[in-house]
This record gives structure tokens, sequence and C-alpha cells, in this order.
């Protein structure tokens, strides 16, 4: 059993984990940080999911790192060069070195009179490790790595073709000319649709409902242009600001005018398709960002389906057959291989347990501290990023927050923060209550609280976040900095 004590102990080394890691190596490069990562390579979701054209569903001008931006033309980037753009990040600040890799944290327990944590991890053989710090940062994002979720259709066992979910693609999976369904209507789904119909015989997307899918393009031509005029450096600074000011525009008009943003959504979408499928079957029954708006490069979903390479379905599965699937309308799809782009199974710090002096802890029934740290739990924060813009964005701004509060812990000369919330504060609903996306709503209970104002209230709001995690004080009576327990010396034993 190995032990190692550090200031700053961070889980996961995806995205979230190494951008965490760098704000530290710049603001705090006096302390000592750790990162255990399960997997035996850093990147995250971007070195675990391998399905074909894989990639990400924001731009990546606001997807990287403030701090490093994303020097490329290409908007939506695919999985390979966002996974070698946060290696090349960690390299730049020197994270590699600071990263234990196959190690599954399963529970950090928190000792008032230590003041610190002891977590406990797993290898890939079975050995146990434990490691204690001072402050512990969970980057392990929203959804367990093991599985996805994968409904229990009627007749799965009859089918005699290759199931198969995003999430575990198989590395020998052939799908050149298969009849191929792929069963959802969310970024995956509208993902692997283009990527399979190249080669495959034919594709169908299978959906139980819309959803709302805007076409970008995938090469920005105002970058391109002004980098004939301007440093590189000033170029990719004002293409993150204008699309993150074009992101909140979006999403505040989407609030404030539903039904204008969904006919001007559809009438976009009506246009691409040119009668290649029916509006219905790209017509949600919720208004604009009650989940996720998707997006594709340059029109490729539409281009398929105008081609005749694929074909869109909405309806519902009666049940699995040996050759494909039957559906509740009475129709039948043939089918080698069914993809289920499902979705996850939601899952907060990576499934660790926590403690605080031996009383057990749920983050499902706390509230989030700005969003940041959690309630009444001492030196530990989980960064959640955006549901209504790029995931990196909110991450970015939380680890520069931990990083003004581990200064201003260390200027204080204190060792213990814990937020208190005012009776009566917490509500039932989640932080991710505002999307009504299907793994939400599953794992809801999972998701911690939300309060129903300040610093206990999730806005989702680039701006607002802005203020509070990089400009408001740190000091704040919600922030409590409890002194630690004395510890009585022994009693001498009496004389003989």
């Amino acid at each position: 059993m190995a032990s190692d004590h550090y200031d700053v102990l961070i889980i996961g080394a995806g995205l979230s984990g190494v951008g965490m890691a760098c704000r530290l190596a710049m603001a705090c490069p006096g302390k000592r940080v750790g990162i255990l990562e399960r997997r035996q390579a850093m990147g995250g979701t971007w070195d675990l999911f391998r399905y074909p054209g894989v990639r990400s569903d924001s731009d990546m001008f606001t997807f990287g790192f403030g701090f490093r931006p994303w020097n490329e033309l290409k908007v939506l980037a695919d999985g390979e060069a966002i996974l070698q753009y946060i290696r090349d990040t960690a390299a730049v600040h020197g994270i590699e070195r600071l990263i234990r890799y196959g190690l599954r944290t399963t529970h950090a327990s928190w000792s008032s009179v230590a003041a610190r944590w002891t977590v406990t991890a797993v290898d890939e053989l079975g050995g146990e490790h434990t490691f204690t710090a001072a402050f512990l940062v969970g980057c392990t994002g929203y959804y367990a790595y093991e599985q996805g979720y994968l409904p229990e259709f009627p007749g799965m066992a009859n089918f005699q073709g290759r199931l198969v979910h995003p999430q575990q693609w198989p590395v020998d999976l052939a799908w050149e000319g298969k009849q191929i369904v792929v069963i959802g209507s969310g970024a995956t789904a509208i993902t692997l649709v283009p990527a399979l119909a190249a080669k495959a015989a034919h594709v169908t997307m299978l959906q139980r409902s819309p959803g709302y899918v805007l076409s970008v393009p995938s090469h920005d031509a105002i970058s391109a242009v002004l980098l004939h005029m301007l440093p590189a450096r000033w170029v990719y600074r004002l293409a993150r600001r204008r699309n993150i000011a074009l992101q909140r525009l979006l999403y505040r008009a989407a609030l404030r005018w539903p039904k204008r943003m969904q006919s001007l959504l559809l009438a976009d979408v009506r246009r691409r398709l040119a009668g290649s499928a029916s509006i219905t079957d790209f017509t949600p029954s919720y208004d604009p960002w009650r989940q996720r708006l998707c997006v594709v490069p340059d029109q490729d979903l539409f281009d398929t389906l105008r081609a005749g390479r694929a074909s869109v379905r909405t309806d519902t599965i009666a049940t699995f057959t040996p050759t494909g699937v039957r559906l509740a309308s009475g129709a039948s799809i043939d089918a080698d291989i069914v993809i289920c782009a499902t979705g996850f199974e939601l899952q907060v710090l990576g499934g660790m347990s926590l403690d605080v002096d031996g009383e057990v802890r749920e983050p499902g029934k706390l509230m989030t501290y700005k969003g940041v740290l959690l309630e009444g739990i001492p030196n530990v924060a989980v960064l959640f990023g955006y549901i209504n813009a790029s995931w990196t964005l909110k991450v970015d701004l939380a680890a520069q927050y931990v990083c003004r509060l581990v200064a201003w812990m260390d200027a204080r000369g204190t060792r213990v923060v814990v937020p208190r919330a005012p009776p009566g504060e917490a509500t039932d609903a989640s932080i991710m209550d505002a999307l009504r996306a299907g793994y939400v709503s599953r794992g809801a209970a999972t998701l911690p609280r939300q309060g129903r104002s300040g610093p206990w209230r999730v806005s989702h709001r680039y701006e607002q976040d802005c203020r509070v995690l990089l400009r408001d004080p740190i000091d704040d009576p919600c922030l409590t900095t409890p002194p630690l327990p004395q510890i009585q010396p022994p009693t001498s034993a009496p004389p003989l």
C-alpha cells in the first residue's frame, strides 16, 4: 500500500483535470499537485470514444482553454485533434509527470483533526493505494465510463446481427456495405450517420423524438481573412470572444422568443433538406435549448440524406427481430448492425464515495456553492461545465476560482474552508435541471442540488460567472473557516 501527500489532488486527467492542473501550475506554482486517472491515458472522453466521426459538438474557439487558444481554423474538431490538443497543453505546462495512471478512486474520507483528505484508489490488479491531500478537486465529468445507457428493448436477444453502443466501440467492427440502424437523435447519432453512410449500404437514424439540428461552417472564414491582417493571437482571441457572444445571444433569444427561434431553426432545416426527408422528423416537441442544440459541420447530415445514403424514421421499437427491428407502427427495418446511441449513465465524482469524519455525504443531496464547491464539505471542488455552451468555458472559470481560493487560504493562514447554506435554501432541482435530456432525467438524483438564490443557484450564464468566480471577493459569510480541533497532549502516567 503506497501513500503520498499532495496540496491539491485532482481526480481525472481529461479536459477538465488537465485544465485544472495547468491553472494551478500558473497561479500556484509552489503547490504539490497530483492527478489520479483511472485509465492508462490522459484525455478522458476524447481518449475513450473511438466511434467513427467522433468530434466536438461545440466550436473549438470556446471549447479550447482560455489560457491556450485553439490555433486552427477548424470549427468542429475531430476527436483525435482534440486529444492531441489536450496532450500538447499538458506537455507545455509539465502536467504529464503529475499523473498516476490506472488508479480508480473509490472513496475519500475527510478528517477534521488532521485537516486533510485520505483518498483510496484501486489499480487494475485490485491493489489498494492511499493518498492524502489538503484539497480535493473532482474532474471526472458527469457520466460513467464503464458503460453507456442501453435500454432493455423487447427481443434484443433475438437479433442475429451486431449490437453496439458507441461508448464501447468494437475495434473489429466492419460496417462497409452493411445495413445499419442508429438508434437516437442526439449529438452522437447525428455524428455517426454521415460517417457510417460514407461506406455503408444504408444508414437509418431511428429516433423516438426529434431534436434541433443546426448546420455551422467547418472552417472559420472570418478568422482566415483576419490572419492576413492581424497577429494570430489577436485573431484567435477575437474568434473566442465572438463565439462566446454568439452562444449567449442564441441561448437568450431561445429563452425569450422560443417560438420565433423555433421557426428560424426549422426554416433553415427545411431549406437544407430540400425535400429529402419530412420536416416533421426534425420538429421537436419542446422549445429550443430545453435540450442541447445539435450542430453538424457543413450540413453533412443533410447532404447524406439528400444523397439517399441515409434516412430518418421517427417511431418506437416494438421488438427486435432476428434481422432487424419491428416498429410500433408495424413497419420493419432490416439491419446487419444496430448502434444504440442512447446516451449516458450519469455519475458524479467517477462513482467515488465521500465521508466527513466518518459521516457519509452524498453529492446528490448537497447544493453547490458558486457551482464549484459542495455544501458542508471541507476543501473539495467539483468541476462541471455548461449545459448551454461549451463545457470548457465553465470548467476553466471554476479552475481559476479554485486557484483564487487556494491562494486566499494561504494568505489568511487558514487550512479549511466549508460552504454553509442558510436554512431553507435547498430545492429539489439538480444543477442540470434546465436540460430536459433523457440522461439528465434518469440520473438527476445523483447530481448535486440547486439553491433558491445567490451562490447556491447555478446560473449557466457566462458573463455572470466571470464576475462571481473571477472578480467577486473570495471572503463570504457563506464560506466558513472553522478552527482546527485542539489536540490534547497525552496525560502523563502517575508516578509509581
